[in-house]
């Protein structure tokens, strides 16, 4: 359908509206057609300031990944391709953005952005084998479509989740400015995405920290099924801008079909940041004209709608410009095209030549981490009182004094030194380029963490409490512990926990929540029980490329003291340390549990093996099973409640690998299947603790 002025599309819309067959005003869904109709005039191009090699290139360029797409649509049609999410309509966008950047700028793109890989240069033979989920792919047969990154051509994929990229972006950003780099970052969402909580905690972090980070929303009206009506009450995104303090200059609404003003404003919005490092929210107003992905369909669609906007179709619309201009004829068009198509052929059927992924067990458990070979450190003999909090304080000041790139962030840790006093000092040592207060919103500074890590840079999160991690939760299991598996990508981030009750703290508070990341692959846990430990442990966790979660009980922070090398030393993860040995019983446990035990064994005199675990994730599995061998009995104390905890684990392992050699079944001793109690009497009765003695007993009449 062709359009040469805007009274031509007055007539394509209300051709719409009649096929509607009602008036537009009575429609349930009027003001979201009447928004989405409301962008339907011609595109009107302005080639003035850019050369003619410019606009051929962006020609191909905006081709290829059309081209690409229908042929994707035939692989999905014959089974070759298990799903689709379709940008037919929106190239102008991805390609546009690509081509105004530097390439090593980096791009987190989403779904429908196949333009930003293509025109990366991203070889078509290993994207074809990632949607073919092949060995040869991105991330060998792991994870579909664009949920991949490539760091050689500086682009960080998605996940379903869509908005935790956003606070990556913030990362990859911050890193930029604390290195000085004039380079900016592009992040996209859409009028969906930009509807979850990662979008205002990125965009609100962003604002404060001034980060040089394009925020690119593709507003095209819907959320899959969902019209924006009932995504959001404001008329456009650029609206928000203000409420994050981004002025209105800087809140710059683009038509996503329109080549160059795509590529223009994108151009300027970049070099502008560049020297001036702040936050630009960019929204693209364009149109999905295939569903969601490909088996949703469109039939949610009001009738008329897809056809309307074709005339607004971003390839046709700049070709028939540059013909008219004669940049190109027809001939150049053919050629071009046929060029292109048979690109894509060799390149495709190169990809399906490739072998089919095949399972090894081996390698699929090597992806899990980065390998890394920083030697032990051992400790001196230099050696003085330390505190729990002491030791926390030493390692974490070394650590940072030895890697000049790790950089702290967390509530209130800068100024007022946390609210344990575990980085007291640190702002007036290491500046606040490097100790950074954040704003209350765990998700996005989890996610900030995982972007300076892919930039060369360190990152520790502290949780104000371990309890707080909910609001980071998705970042955590789903960014953090999947990335590496995903496409390689470390996430050379530290995550402190502080935790545990017996303090009079409440259920929100005190909870033992180790057992929620216990479960997933792809984490490290550590849990000292001891100062020594603590420090030890701590400034290995910051030599690991890899996440590791760092609980660090409360009530051991001040109650708890011993002799600690004062220099810089490490602890391997995954080994156990026998506090006690005897032949009656073994208590294996870790935190607080270890103290209780201790004082349990010393207080009767009791002959047995205490095994503190240390490390969470990676177990030590032999030392446990040696002490359940060597005793026959075997208790499992832990703060955590019973149900789900990792007690019932453990015990699993030592039934299925011991039980030949138990005298009585593995009894789990934990605390109680309730939250955590605020009131003393309620606590020490919800505790583990008050049950140990009980349980011992029995065991050593069984």
């Amino acid at each position: 359908m062709t359009i040469t002025n805007s009274q031509q599309s007055i007539y394509i819309l209300k051709i719409a509206c009649l096929r509607i067959g009602i008036a537009i005003e009575s429609c349930t869904f009027a003001v979201n057609f009447t928004s989405m109709t409301e962008q339907l005039t011609p595109i009107e191009f302005d080639s003035k300031s850019h050369s003619q090699e410019t606009l051929v290139d962006l020609y191909r360029a905006l081709l290829l990944p059309r081209l690409i797409e229908e042929k994707m649509l035939s692989q999905l049609r014959q089974g070759k391709i298990s799903k689709w999410f379709s940008g037919i309509g929106q190239e102008a966008i991805s390609v546009g953005v690509a081509k105004a950047l530097e390439e090593d700028e980096f791009i987190l793109p989403m779904h429908r952005n196949l333009g930003i890989f293509v025109s990366r240069n991203i070889p078509l033979k290993r994207l074809f084998a990632q949607f073919q989920g092949k060995e040869a792919g991105f991330t060998h047969g792991h994870d579909r479509s664009f949920h991949f990154g490539s760091r050689e051509h500086h682009i960080v994929g998605m996940i379903s989740h869509l908005g935790p990229q956003l606070g990556i972006a913030d990362g990859i950003a911050l890193a930029h400015k604390l290195s000085k780099n004039k380079k900016a970052t592009f992040v996209f969402t859409g009028d969906g995405g930009a509807s979850e909580g990662d979008f205002h905690e990125s965009v609100n972090v962003a604002a404060v920290w001034q980060l040089p980070v394009i925020i690119g929303i593709e507003n095209n009206s819907w959320g899959l099924s969902t019209p924006s009506s009932q995504q959001f009450r404001c008329k456009q995104f650029i609206d928000k801008a203000i409420g994050y303090g981004i002025p209105s200059e800087d809140a710059i609404q683009v038509d996503g079909n329109n080549i160059l003003e795509v590529f223009e404003a994108v151009t300027k919005a970049a070099a502008s940041i560049r020297d001036n490092p702040r936050p630009i929210l960019m929204e693209f107003m364009t149109f999905r004209r295939r569903g969601h992905e490909e088996a949703s369909g469109t039939k949610y669609y009001p009738e008329g709608l897809i056809e309307a906007w074709e005339v607004k179709d971003p390839v046709d619309n700049f070709e028939r410009y540059l013909l008219d201009q004669g940049i190109i004829d027809t001939s150049m068009v053919t050629q071009i095209r046929e060029e292109i198509k048979q690109h894509i052929a060799e390149e495709l059927k190169e990809s399906l030549a490739l072998p089919a992924v095949e399972a090894d067990t081996q390698a699929e458990l090597d992806f899990m981490f980065q390998d890394f070979n920083v030697p032990i450190v051992e400790p001196s003999s230099k050696k003085s009182e330390m505190r729990f909090i002491d030791a926390i304080h030493s390692g974490l000041k070394q650590s940072m004094e030895k890697h000049d790139n790790l950089v702290l962030m967390g509530q209130d840790i800068a100024d007022y030194g946390g609210v344990f006093k575990v980085t007291d000092g640190f702002l007036d040592q290491f500046g606040s380029g490097r100790v950074r207060n954040t704003p209350l919103c765990e998700s996005a500074i989890v996610g900030t963490a995982l972007g300076l890590s892919m930039t060369g840079y360190k990152a520790m999160v502290e949780m104000q409490f371990a309890d707080f991690v909910t609001c980071g939760f998705n970042q955590i299991i789903n960014n953090l512990a999947k990335i590496h598996y995903r496409w390689q990508q470390n996430a050379d981030v530290v995550v402190r926990m502080p935790t545990g009750a017996g303090v009079g703290a409440g259920p929100f508070h005190s909870q033992s929540n180790e057992a929620w990341f216990f479960h997933t692959p792809g984490l490290r846990i550590a849990y000292p029980a001891f100062p020594s430990d603590a420090k030890g442990l701590l400034c290995r966790s910051f030599e690991d490329p890899n996440p590791v979660l760092f609980f660090e009980h409360k009530y051991l922070y001040r109650s708890l003291q011993e002799e600690v090398c004062e220099d810089y030393y490490t602890i391997e993860f995954g080994k156990a340390a026998l506090r006690r040995t005897g032949n009656s019983i073994s208590i294996i446990t870790y935190g607080l549990g270890v103290h209780w035990a201790l004082e349990y064994i010393d207080e009767h005199a009791l002959d047995a093996d205490l095994l503190d675990l240390r490390t969470l994730a990676p177990l030590d599995l032999e030392a446990i099973l040696t002490s359940a061998r060597k005793t026959g009995k075997v208790i499992v104390l832990h703060e955590d409640c019973m149900t789900g905890g990792i007690g019932g684990e453990i015990s699993a392992l030592i039934h299925e690998h011991c039980f030949e050699e138990l005298d009585a079944p593995v009894k789990r001793v934990a605390s109680l299947d309730t939250p955590v109690p605020f009131a003393g009497a309620l606590e020490e009765n919800f505790l583990a603790k008050k049950r140990l003695g009980e349980a011992v007993q029995a065991l050593l009449d069984y």
